[in-house]
């Protein structure tokens, strides 16, 4: 007996061992009869135990007890009686099955056949190999348990039987990972998806044909255009058509779905074949663009494989609206803004869970695991703010980045998909030369999306025919790989071939079939049938009134005083029994006295009524960034925390939401600690919902940096480049108080340094009346640019920055702000001082002091475009000024300066100079010694009242 308690030892109840144990009671927790018998059977004897009322306890144990007392039981010669049950030598040979089987799961897509070019030996993995867990040929027609596997409806298999299931399954043209998934279900679920089918496709014979039609318009569009326009970049997909035969099933299978919208973000590679071959642009609009025509409209306009494109597409299940995003060249910029479109789009239809509006982002295997923004957008998966109810990833993997061939140069991961494993997304890596394959994992990827409303990845391992473009000579840097790829005939060729063989297809089909594609190009008529060019879905958006609008149209943006009064009352109100923290229910208690015109509006409450005012009049309100609900400088409070219990339970409440019984969403998110990927993500909402203010909120103005990306592709130029417009609005906190240099500027000359065409607009406001103004300006305005504000700190409790409470129902954002002081008698003035944002404040304190009455002072709130009329009609209160002096915080080469001299320049009258007073040029944006940043400031104060020895200009 001795004998066996040790046998019983050492083959599954200690070391290694225990997962198995444990994964087994998992699965008999889940389904007594999913595990053998005689294991049944001891688990039943563990699990029946007194509870505390007499009754037998219910199979809710937890693991640890369970193996613990298995451990002991043996120990104290419990394992005589468990021999009995267990015949050991089965026993210890099953547990090494199972381990074999986890290992095949988990393993197995490191021996699939994935590489068309067959470049490298088989990794040696010995959890693959029998012999590792002493398993012989004497044992490979013995019959074991198979009912933890889906490979057969009977309870057991042959042990040969079992591994030729696993290599079938996990290493042939699929390889599957999945087991890094927490989720039981999850693992459960991709299991039996593959197991049951040994991961291979059941295709009828009309499917075929499909899929070899799909893959003769990729290579013949390809062919043409390296015939027609030799030598113009394109991009090629060659060595990687299986790409559109898996877009094909995907919008089709997404129809049967349910999906009505697709959203695709996608790089260059394959781009031109996706906009003809799957979304149907006529072949002589894309010839045309080759040939040098272009669209009227843009100012400036794209290259033709950065161009997206919209269609309505008839697929089995319904019709499919399919967008293809804009994408500049930094390649995997264009995820966040796909998954924001998608939001916005979701929430317009009440599609909360993301069944009916699907994203797809294709991606380049260097990029997919070079760029950071993948990382970050991934990031936003799951979170309330930024889930779009998962993302179907398809990688064209060409195995080369650019012009390395080498992984060891290209990332650290075995894997260009690895990635992905933060967020537990499943991967199917797969054999670009098995089409077949190819649309099983995208029809098997969609069915996991539409389950779990969670990410997940096709790797299509393919090849690059041609070089990066079709300029380069890949065969300089990878002769060996191109060699191989020269040999190759082609994934078409191949399957052809095989459907040949199969019987499917007659000899010469195929080349038939390469003969109708080729005459369609030539007569550049579509292939797509049928394109649905008189739908249109009830939730499109119509953008014809945002068309042809004037920056001089007039926003009527004041409201009447009753209805701001109610507004402040709705704002300030709380529950009964929501306990307010001290300090907020004095804020509220001052907002609620703001709102009966008792105390001068600060400029939380006129972002408040601006926002109550617009949600009330329909219009929607997002606003996000790093701590946005209280906001980073503890001035907006726009989300209440219940002291007496947290806000994961239902502790908070948003006034701004109760505003009226049929207002519009509003809605803000304290985002995750990403500035490139939320920005872009905020633009692609923007782009999709011109109804909503949304608006993007730096914690300090400088974190923009992180962003520089999408302001420069997207939102500067996204309308001169392709025709995109975008109302997002920019909230970056900007001043100069003594903070450190990244805590100062939000770089306003980088976005004046954007400025053309009308693009964007610039604006520092320095009242609560102006930031009221110009947010609800920003909406009423019929039309749609990016907006970004220079909002200040120091001015958030400056009382002087305060504005009565008529001053939001008068007037309108004023772009110009003459002086204000009517003791400065006009005809006496002979400097005119010219700034923008707190600086102004700073000079009026100084004047006051120093007594001045020569000097006025007017403000340029609006950078952008320059209000040249009322910045010539303040000048022109004042004959007798000599001197205009621009004075700003920000060093010299830095701010305003470089930008408005010119400006001003042609505002001068005859005899004018212009001066500039503020500090020297600086390499950094402020100096991080307060002593320092004092002296600065007493010295540019001192300049602006000061006499000058030379002048930037005189007319």
């Amino acid at each position: 007996m001795s004998s066996q308690i040790e046998s019983l030892q050492n083959s599954y109840l200690f070391g290694g061992n225990a997962p198995y144990v444990e994964e087994l009671y998992e699965s008999y927790l889940d389904n007594p009869s999913s595990v053998p018998e005689n294991w049944r059977n001891y688990f039943d004897q563990l699990q029946i135990q007194p509870a505390p009322d007499g009754h037998a306890d219910t199979r809710d144990q937890r693991h640890a007890p369970i193996i613990d007392a298995f451990a002991q039981r043996a120990r104290q010669g419990g394992a005589s009686r468990a021999a009995q049950q267990i015949d050991l030598t089965v026993a210890s040979k099953q547990l090494h099955i199972q381990s074999l089987i986890a290992a095949y799961r988990s393993l197995g897509s490191r021996w699939a056949d994935l590489d068309p070019l067959k470049q490298h030996d088989r990794d040696d993995i010995p959890e693959l190999d029998p012999a590792f867990y002493g398993l012989t040929e004497v044992d490979m027609d013995q019959e074991f348990s198979a009912t933890n596997t889906y490979f057969t409806k009977d309870s057991t298999m042959t042990l040969r039987q079992i591994i030729d299931a696993l290599r079938q399954t996990y290493c042939r043209s699929i390889g599957a990972e999945f087991m890094h998934c927490s989720d039981p279900n999850v693992k459960r679920w991709v299991q039996q998806r593959l197991e049951s089918t040994r991961s291979s496709p059941s295709l009828g014979e009309q499917a075929k044909r499909n899929v070899l039609q799909q893959l003769t318009e990729a290579e013949g569009l390809e062919r043409f255009l390296h015939t027609k326009y030799v030598g113009q970049k394109r991009f090629s997909l060659e060595g990687g058509e299986s790409f559109i035969a898996s877009m094909d099933e995907l919008v089709n299978h997404a129809g049967d779905s349910g999906v009505q919208e697709i959203v695709v973000g996608m790089a260059h590679r394959g781009r031109l074949n996706m906009l003809i071959n799957i979304m149907g642009k006529m072949p002589g609009d894309l010839f045309a663009e080759f040939e040098g025509k272009h669209a009227d409209g843009l100012t400036d306009g794209d290259v033709k494989y950065h161009n997206g494109f919209s269609s309505d597409l008839s697929t089995r299940g319904g019709p499919v609206h399919l967008s293809l995003a804009f994408n500049p060249s930094h390649l995997e910029i264009v995820n966040p803004v796909v998954e924001g479109s998608v939001r916005a789009r979701q929430e317009r239809r009440g599609d909360e869970h993301g069944k009916q509006v699907l994203p797809v982002l294709v991606h380049g295997d260097a990029a997919f695991a070079g760029q950071g923004v993948v990382m970050e957008t991934l990031n936003l998966a799951m979170t309330r703010g930024y889930g779009t109810g998962g993302t179907v990833h398809i990688v064209i993997n060409n195995q080369i980045g650019f012009t390395t061939s080498d992984p060891r140069d290209t990332r650290s991961t075995i894997y260009c998909t690895d990635v992905v494993r933060m967020i537990e997304a499943p991967v199917f890596h797969v054999n670009g030369d098995d089409p077949e394959a190819v649309v099983f994992a995208t029809r098997l990827a969609l069915d996991f999306r539409m389950e779990f409303g969670r990410d997940v990845v096709v790797d299509i391992v393919c090849f690059r025919k041609l070089g990066h473009n079709e300029q380069d000579t890949p065969s300089l840097t990878q002769p060996l790989m191109y060699k191989r790829i020269g040999q190759h005939p082609g994934t078409r060729k191949l399957y052809g071939d095989r459907l040949i063989a199969q019987g499917v297809l007659k000899e010469g089909e195929p080349d038939e079939m390469v003969k109708a594609y080729r005459s369609y190009m030539e007569d550049g008529r579509s292939t797509i049938e049928p394109i649905l060019t008189n739908y249109r879905s009830k939730y499109a958006i119509d953008w014809s009134p945002y068309l042809g609008a004037k920056w001089t149209d007039h926003a009527d943006t004041g409201l009447p005083i009753a209805e701001l009064k109610r507004l402040g009352e709705r704002i300030t109100s709380v529950p009964e029994g929501f306990s307010v923290h001290p300090l907020v229910t004095k804020l509220l208690n001052d907002r609620r006295t703001m709102a009966q015109g008792e105390l001068n509006l600060d400029w939380g409450m006129g972002e408040h009524l601006a926002f109550a005012s617009l949600v009330a009049s329909g219009f929607g309100v997002r606003i996000t960034g790093q701590d946005s609900g209280r906001g980073t400088f503890t001035h907006r409070h726009a989300v209440l925390h219940d002291q007496k219990r947290e806000r994961w339970n239902d502790g908070t409440y948003i006034p701004l939401q109760n505003v009226s019984e049929e207002q519009a969403p509003f809605v803000v998110i304290d985002s995750v600690l990403s500035e490139e990927a939320v920005l872009g993500f905020e633009y692609g909402y923007s782009c999709a919902d011109p109804k909503t203010l949304t608006i993007w909120e730096a914690q300090f103005g400088d974190f923009v940096n992180g962003a520089q990306v999408v302001i420069d592709q997207f939102i500067v130029s996204g309308e001169a480049k392709w025709g995109r417009q975008s109302g997002l609005t920019l909230m970056l906190p900007h001043g100069y108080e003594g903070q450190g240099p990244e805590h100062s500027s939000a770089r306003m000359e980088r976005f004046l340094q954007l400025c053309a065409d009308n693009n964007i607009q610039v604006v520092q406001p320095t009242t609560a009346a102006q930031i009221f103004h110009l947010l609800r300006r920003q909406m009423i305005r019929q039309f749609r640019k990016p907006l970004v504000i220079l909002t200040p700190k120091s001015l958030l409790r400056n009382k002087d920055a305060g504005s009565p409470l008529e001053h939001l129902s008068e007037g309108c954002f004023q772009p110009v702000i003459g002086e204000c002081d009517e003791t400065i008698n006009a005809s006496s003035v002979k400097r005119v001082l010219v700034c923008s944002g707190k600086v102004y404040y700073d000079l009026v304190n100084a004047r006051r002091e120093r007594k001045v009455s020569n000097v006025a002072i007017v403000r340029v709130e609006q950078l952008y475009p320059f209000a040249h009329k009322l910045f010539e009609a303040e000048l022109a209160k004042y004959p007798k000024a000599t001197e205009v002096v621009w004075v700003q915080d920000e060093p010299q080469n830095q701010g305003p300066w470089f930008y408005i001299e010119h400006h001003l320049f042609e505002n001068l009258s005859k005899g004018q100079k212009l001066a500039y007073a503020g500090r020297a040029a600086s390499a950094s944006p402020a100096v991080g010694y307060l002593a320092k940043h004092v002296e600065q400031q007493k010295a540019l104060i001192e300049q602006a009242f000061g006499k000058f020895k030379s002048y930037a200009l005189v007319k």
